[in-house]
C-alpha cells in the first residue's frame, strides 16, 4: 500500500511545511483493521452525539433543576466552547505521546465526566461537568482522524474517511433521536440523566476494544506544545463563542460586548504569533503553511459555513418542534430519523461518486441540501400547526442526502494533501473549524429564532431560521468552485 502524499503544492508552502514522510508500505503493526476502524468511529461518535443529545432534554432539565434560560445556554455552550478550544491541542498531544494512548485517556475521561453529568445535583454542577466533558472530547476526537490518516492508504483511506464523515453527520442527528427516546422512556425514573449515563457503558466497551484493536501511532518528529498559540486560540474562541451563546439569554450584559470587542485582537494576535513561530523554525499550533495548501484552504472554507448551518439547524429544530408544534422529546427526535438514514447512505456512496465526478459531488450535495431546506420551509409554512413527523420526512430525507454527499467529501479534501507528520495537527484544526462552526451556528441561528419567537410566533421564526440557513448554503455552493477538480 502506498500513501497519498505525492501531491504538487505551491513551492512556498513546500519550503515552509514540514517534510512529508517518504512513501513506504505500512507495517502490519500499524495497519488499522476493520475492528480497529469500527472502534475509533465509535469513539468519534460519542462526543458528536453528546453535543446534540442534550438539545431535546433541555426542557426537562429546566423543570427538574430550575435552571433558567441563561444556565441552560451554559449547559450547551460550556461543552461546545471547551470542546472547540482544546481540539487542536488534543491533536498535538496525540502526535507527541501517542494517538492510541490519548484515545484511551480521552475515552476514560469522557466516561467519568458523563457520569458526573448524570448525577449532577444542581444546574451549576451540571454546567461544570459539561465543561469537563467537552475537554475530554477534545482529547478523544482528534486521535480518530489522525489514526486513520497514519494507518490507512489509497482506497482504504478514502473509505475510512467517508465512514468518518458519515459518522460525524449521522451522530449529530442520532444524538437528538436517542436523546428524545431516553427522556421519553424515563428509565428507572432517570429522566434527562439517562442521556449522559448511557455514555458510561459505551465508553467502557470502546476502551476495551481500543486497547486491543487500535494500533499505536505518533509523529516521528513530535513538536513541543505551542503555549502562546494555544492560549491565544483559546482566548479567541472563548471571546467569540461564549458571548454569542450566552449573551441573549443573559440579556446582553456589558461583559458580553467586552468579550466580543476582544475577539478580533485575540484572533489577530494568534495569526501574528503563529507566523512568527514558523518563521523562526518552531512548530506552531496551527502552521500557517498548512493553511496555504490549496486542499486545506478550500475545504475548510466550506466546512465552516456548512457547520454553522448544520449546528443552527439541529438546535432550532429541536426547540421549534417542542415549543411550537408541542412534540414530545421522542417525536422531536424521531423527526430527524429520515435525515439520519439518508445521510449515512449518501456518505457510503461518496467514494464511488467522487472517483467518477470529483468536486461536482460537493456542488451537487450543496444544491440538494438547498432543495431540502426549501421543501422544509414550505412544509412548515403551509401545514402549521398540524405538521406531523411523517409530513416532515420527505424534506428531511432530501436534506440528509445533500449533507451526506457534502461533508465526507470536504473532510477527505482537507486531509488529502497533508503529510503524515501533520496528521494530528491537521485533523485537530479541521475538527476545531467544524465544531466552532457548529457552536457558532447554534448561537447565531438560535438567537435569530429565539429573538423572533415572541413577536412572530414559532412558525415564522422557524421559517426565518431555515431561510437564513439557505443563504449560508448558497454561499457554500459558490465556494465549491475553489475545490480541487479531482479528489485524491
Amino acid at each position: 500500500m502506498q500513501t497519498d502524499s505525492r501531491v504538487q503544492t505551491d513551492s512556498r508552502v513546500q519550503a515552509a511545511a514540514p517534510k512529508a514522510v517518504p512513501d513506504r508500505p505500512l507495517p502490519d503493526t500499524t495497519v488499522l483493521t476493520p475492528l480497529g476502524l469500527l472502534t475509533v468511529l465509535l469513539g468519534a461518535a460519542l462526543p458528536m452525539i453528546d453535543f446534540f443529545i442534550v438539545n431535546v432534554a433541555l426542557p426537562t432539565i429546566d423543570r427538574d433543576l430550575r435552571a433558567g434560560p441563561a444556565v441552560l445556554e451554559m449547559v450547551v455552550a460550556g461543552y461546545g466552547v471547551a470542546y472547540a478550544t482544546l481540539l487542536v491541542l488534543g491533536g498535538r498531544l496525540g502526535d507527541m505521546v501517542g494517538r492510541r494512548r490519548l484515545f484511551l485517556w480521552g475515552l476514560a475521561a469522557f466516561g467519568l465526566t458523563s457520569l458526573a453529568c448524570g448525577v449532577a445535583p444542581d444546574a451549576w454542577t451540571l454546567v461544570a461537568a459539561r465543561v469537563a466533558q467537552g475537554g475530554a472530547s477534545a482529547l478523544l476526537l482528534p486521535q480518530v482522524l489522525a489514526t486513520i490518516q497514519a494507518t490507512t492508504a489509497g482506497k482504504r483511506r478514502a473509505k475510512a474517511l467517508s465512514l468518518y464523515g458519515g459518522t460525524a453527520g449521522v451522530s449529530s442527528a442520532v444524538g437528538q433521536v436517542l436523546g428524545g427516546l431516553l427522556v421519553s422512556a424515563d428509565l428507572a425514573g432517570s429522566g434527562w440523566r439517562a442521556v449522559f449515563l448511557v455514555n458510561v457503558p459505551i465508553a467502557a466497551a470502546a476502551w476495551l476494544l481500543a486497547s486491543r484493536a487500535v494500533p499505536e501511532t505518533r509523529s516521528p518528529h513530535p513538536s513541543r506544545v505551542d503555549g502562546p498559540g494555544t492560549a491565544l486560540l483559546a482566548t479567541a474562541l472563548i471571546t467569540l463563542l461564549l458571548p454569542l451563546t450566552e449573551g441573549r439569554a443573559a440579556g446582553w450584559p456589558l461583559w458580553s460586548w467586552l468579550l466580543l470587542a476582544v475577539f478580533p485582537f485575540a484572533a489577530g494576535a494568534f495569526v501574528v504569533v503563529e507566523r512568527r513561530a514558523e518563521r523562526v523554525g518552531r512548530t506552531p499550533l496551527v502552521p500557517p503553511s498548512m493553511l496555504r495548501i490549496r486542499s486545506v484552504q478550500s475545504g475548510l472554507s466550506m466546512i465552516v459555513p456548512f457547520s454553522v448551518g448544520f449546528g443552527g439547524f439541529m438546535f432550532v429544530v429541536a426547540v421549534a418542534l417542542q415549543s411550537g408544534l408541542h412534540y414530545g422529546p421522542f417525536a422531536a427526535g424521531l423527526s430527524l430519523a429520515p435525515l439520519c438514514a439518508t445521510f449515512f447512505l449518501a456518505s457510503l456512496a461518496g467514494p464511488r461518486l467522487v472517483r467518477r465526478f470529483g468536486r461536482r459531488v460537493a456542488i451537487a450535495g450543496s444544491l440538494i441540501q438547498a432543495c431540502g431546506l426549501i421543501g422544509l420551509a414550505l412544509t412548515v409554512r403551509a401545514g402549521w400547526p398540524d405538521v406531523s413527523v411523517a409530513g416532515l420526512a420527505p424534506s428531511m430525507a432530501v436534506l440528509g442526502i445533500g449533507q451526506g454527499m457534502l461533508l465526507p467529501v470536504l473532510m477527505r479534501i482537507v486531509l488529502s494533501e497533508l503529510p503524515v507528520t501533520q496528521a494530528g495537527v491537521g485533523s485537530g484544526a479541521m475538527v476545531t473549524a467544524q465544531q466552532s462552526g457548529v457552536a457558532l451556528g447554534a448561537a447565531t441561528l438560535g438567537t435569530l429564532f429565539l429573538s423572533l419567537l415572541p413577536s412572530s410566533g414559532a412558525r415564522d421564526a422557524l421559517v426565518a431560521a431555515l431561510l437564513a440557513q439557505l443563504a449560508i448554503v448558497l454561499v457554500t455552493t459558490a465556494l465549491a468552485v475553489r475545490l480541487p477538480h479531482t479528489v485524491r
